[in-house]
């Protein structure tokens, strides 16, 4: 079957080459110049694939991106970019772009795209199907359980029986046409312990004992003491009592047996109401129905995703057991606080979303375990509705799709930290050129000034360079660290000289506390510098973010501590809240939107690990923040075999 897909750009040369190299691959291609013209494509075409140019006049990409993703969030939408729109393509990727590939567009990469974005959809068709399968499941034993509750009703219904009974009883001629009805044994006995009369299916089955003794369908009642229309009589209160009763080929079977005192208009007990139900159906049906439920709850625990059923206050009401392992046993507790650890619900809540529409809704988002790990998670909800088709509560199915996303942010980031190295290299040339200019008319006109002043730029340039390459290496792959023994107080007061003058000119106190007792430690000194320097220049940015504040302060504090050298950083800045907490390692995580890359913490954490160290934050949002950081005085020689 054909696959339809909407090209927007607007120029008509690059609309024309890709039609047909679509068209090719055998994809039937819509085209539109600007966004407007796609949006009502969209619109009438629905095609499940959308091929964007980020740049286009009047409505740009990221504002078609916007208004399709909030018509159907289920669309796939690639984003064509220039390589001077590495920012603009990261603000796509966030606004939930399936990729982006860049200009001139290479074959090889538009097919690595597309069959991505046909995977997403795949996957999706996937867990609806599953979804729909497991609620036929669920509708068909809650079918079996009402039927089964329905045949134990008529136990409980019997109680309620007495005071009708007397206008039958009136008229016990005409009353037999009305037992031969109910569905169970009815007799009616007098005072003198005989069966005064029985409906058909008792005469069919027990055979017909009208003149019998009352207790003669008992198995192991052989005198009238055992029996229950004796102890109704004596006193004067309905009896309920299991016995096992014969029927007339001999087989014996257990019944549930009532009976119902039934007194003239004196009060005075005249008859006695007798009903006797075959438990053996019930039985049996509660046997299925139980191994039904066993089938089920194993279906429920071994599925290969993690499903909650929530009530309209988000609370859990069930959870499989892959759920119970990674986030816990608390039922009653809500999901954003056992999945996210907020305090209210989160934005674009598709469990929200179902109980409001009644639809069934796709997500994705970031959940931590019980563990602290951050998952990628595929989120799918489903309504459940009670026999008045009202939604009750919402089955949400999740699966763990952290490993799928990793090596696609890897992959994506390898373009987008090229593009960005690029314009970096540029400018740090730029910087060089214009120190080095600096550096020769200062030698030609002997002016020492000029000459120093341009060696500092040069100086700078080349710590810029240093910095991104370190950046580049640690986040591509590990490398082989170059070990040796370093002081730690000059090592920290070289850090201390590198960020002075950022907190100047953000204006922060920064008070240093060295323990000159520190001694020394082993490190990869300029790999560990751009970690802590990392740190320490995010502390800078929290301060200079906060407006709710009038001073400032950083305290930079280095001790021993037994085998560690420890490293705090502590800011009275913006803080963070627990889900930034919990966030702020991973790849591409950044608090300040625009403004950061999503890099720098994550390389920082990973040096530190490297190291054998360990990072340990503690933050307050409106409080500040605190980052400890533990070196390794002695490196275990596990650590120092190359990898």
């Amino acid at each position: 079957m054909e696959s339809k897909i909407l090209l927007v750009d607007d120029e008509e040369d690059i609309r024309d080459v890709l039609d047909i190299a679509l068209s090719d691959i055998g994809y039937k291609v819509l085209t539109a110049e600007n966004g407007e013209e796609a949006l009502r494509i969209f619109r009438s075409e629905s095609p499940p694939i959308v091929l964007s140019d980020i740049k286009m006049p009047g409505m740009d990409g990221i504002e078609l991106l916007g208004k399709i993703k909030k018509e159907n969030s289920e669309t796939e939408v690639i984003m064509i970019t220039g390589h001077g729109d590495m920012e603009l393509a990261i603000q796509c990727l966030k606004h939930e772009a399936t990729d982006f590939i860049t200009k001139p567009i290479n074959d090889d990469a538009l097919e690595i795209s597309l069959k991505r974005a046909h995977e997403r959809i795949s996957m999706r068709h996937q867990i609806r199907e599953y979804t729909e399968n497991l609620e036929q499941l669920v509708k068909k034993q809650s079918a079996k359980l009402v039927e089964t509750e329905r045949l134990t009703a008529i136990g409980q219904a019997v109680d309620g029986l007495s005071s009708a009974i007397w206008d039958i009883a009136g008229d016990l001629e005409g009353g037999v046409r009305y037992f031969n009805e109910m569905p169970c044994f009815v007799s009616m006995h007098n005072p003198d312990l005989k069966v005064v009369a029985a409906n058909q299916l008792y005469k069919e089955r027990l055979g017909n004992k009208v003149g019998g003794d009352s207790w003669e369908i008992y198995v192991r009642s052989s005198e009238e003491m055992s029996c229950p229309v004796r102890e109704t009589f004596k006193t004067g209160i309905g009896q309920r009592r299991k016995e096992t009763i014969r029927y007339s080929d001999g087989g014996e079977v257990p019944a549930i047996v009532h009976t119902a005192p039934i007194r003239d208009k004196d009060g005075h007990l005249e008859l006695v109401l007798e009903l006797s139900a075959d438990v053996t159906e019930i039985k049996r049906l509660q046997d299925e129905l139980r191994t039904a439920e066993q089938k089920f709850q194993q279906l429920f625990d071994e599925a290969p995703c993690y499903i909650s059923v929530q009530d309209r206050e988000f609370r859990l009401t069930s959870v499989n057991r892959r759920f119970k392992e990674d986030f816990g046993h608390e039922i009653g507790a809500k999901c954003f606080e056992v999945y996210k650890h907020r305090d209210e619900p989160c934005p674009e809540c598709p469990v929200a979303k179902t109980f409001e529409d009644g639809d069934t809704h796709q997500s994705e988002m970031i959940v931590t375990s019980k563990s602290g790990e951050q998952y990628n998670m595929l989120i799918w909800t489903a309504p459940l509705r009670n026999s008045s088709g009202e939604i009750t509560e919402v089955m949400e199915m999740s699966t763990n799709i952290t490993q799928i996303r990793q090596l696609q942010d890897h992959l994506s980031s390898l373009g987008l930290l090229i593009g960005s190295v690029s314009h970096s290299i540029k400018g740090v040339l730029t910087g060089l050129d214009a120190g080095m200019y600096l550096v020769s008319s200062g030698f030609a006109k002997e002016d020492q000034g000029r000459i120093r002043e341009g060696w500092e730029t040069v100086k700078l340039m080349v710590e810029r360079i240093r910095k991104m390459v370190l950046n580049i290496l640690y986040y591509a792959k590990n490398r082989n660290l170059e070990w040796e023994t370093a002081d730690v107080i000059p090592f920290a007061e070289d850090l201390a000289a590198t960020v002075t003058p950022k907190m100047k000119e953000h204006h922060v106190e920064f008070i240093c506390d060295f323990d000159q007792s520190s001694g020394s430690f082993e490190i990869d000194p300029g790999i560990a510098h751009s970690a802590l320097i990392n740190i320490l220049e995010n502390a800078a940015d929290a301060c200079a973010y906060d407006r709710s504040k009038d001073k400032h302060k950083i305290i930079f504090s280095v001790k021993p501590d037994n085998d560690h050298i420890i490293f705090d950083v502590r800011d009275n800045g913006i803080g963070m809240d627990r889900e930034t907490r919990e966030s702020m390692f991973s790849l591409f995580f950044s608090s300040k939107g625009t403004r950061g890359t999503g890099l720098g913490l994550f390389i920082s954490d990973k040096i530190i690990r490297q190291h054998g160290g360990s990072i340990k934050v503690d933050s307050e949002l409106g409080e500040g923040s605190h980052f400890c950081i533990r070196m390794l005085k002695t490196l275990p020689e596990s650590l120092k075999i190359p990898e």
